[in-house]
């Protein structure tokens, strides 16, 4: 059995309101992530899903438990593990092949080196016709795209995203689901993958992880035994999101 990438050990995150009142955002989570797995987690809301990915990239800290990359703890920043946010984040002032070359610049690579990378990566997502373009030209979709581009140019042995494509409507969705899995199968990155939707984490993932209720831990872990491309009108496919949408009623139940 291969060692894991990344393991989550006893996880638990308390935050403290102003007034001094203690919230539990996750609770003794264990996870252990293997090289190239294509991850999705899923879970009720406020479960702790973007808490937790914030915590393995290092700009969260634990409250307790260990969180480790390739054994050693995790506690800053890392080229080694990238994140994509679920607003672009792009620099407005910056064309989008210098957003997508800004880490090789902080990493004090040269100019030429920055934009052979990023061109090479903006052909990957299908816009090196817009590298001289600004964020503002660019459809949701596109912004998107860039913003895979930026973090995969850093060369991230993970790749963490957190409702990625969330604000995107549903066609571009769709085409953006099927890109992304073309750039993983090229790149064979691993993926840690938070989205609300059921349907999204089936499309997606080797394994979905179905979080509890506030406070966040696992309540399930989901191998999906089935082949890419995947054929939503497959009842296989159907009958896996019957079972995980009643795992969330329950856990959306339970808070009420």
């Amino acid at each position: 059995m291969p060692e894991p990438i990344i393991t989550i050990n006893q996880l638990s995150k308390t935050y403290h309101t102003e007034r001094g009142k203690e919230i539990k955002a996750i609770e003794n989570f264990n996870l252990q992530i293997y090289v190239n797995n294509f991850i999705c987690i899923v879970g009720p809301s406020g479960c702790g899903k973007s808490t937790l990915l914030r915590i393995i990239a290092g700009l969260d800290s634990a409250s307790s438990g260990l969180v480790s990359f390739q054994g050693q703890p995790i506690s800053k920043p890392s080229r080694d593990i990238g994140m994509v946010f679920q607003e672009y984040s792009l620099l407005p002032w910056l064309t989008v092949i210098d957003n997508v070359a800004l880490g090789l610049e902080f990493a004090k690579q040269s100019r030429s080196v920055r934009l052979d990378v990023a061109v090479s990566f903006l052909k990957m997502v299908g816009l090196e016709d817009y590298a001289r373009a600004y964020p503002y030209e660019l459809s949701g979709g596109m912004q998107q795209r860039v913003a895979i581009a930026r973090a995969l140019a850093n060369n991230p042995q993970v790749l963490l995203m957190d409702e990625p494509f969330g604000a995107l409507d549903a066609h571009t969705r769709i085409l953006m689901q099927k890109e992304l899995l073309a750039i993983w199968e090229k790149n064979m990155k691993t993926i840690v993958f938070v989205t609300h939707s059921v349907d999204e984490a089936i499309y997606l993932a080797d394994t979905i992880i179905v979080m509890s209720s506030h406070p966040g831990g696992v309540k399930e872990v989901i191998k999906v035994n089935m082949a890419r491309p995947r054929d939503r009108a497959n009842p296989i496919y159907g009958q896996l999101a019957s079972q995980i949408l009643c795992m969330l009623e329950e856990e959306v139940t339970k808070v009420k």
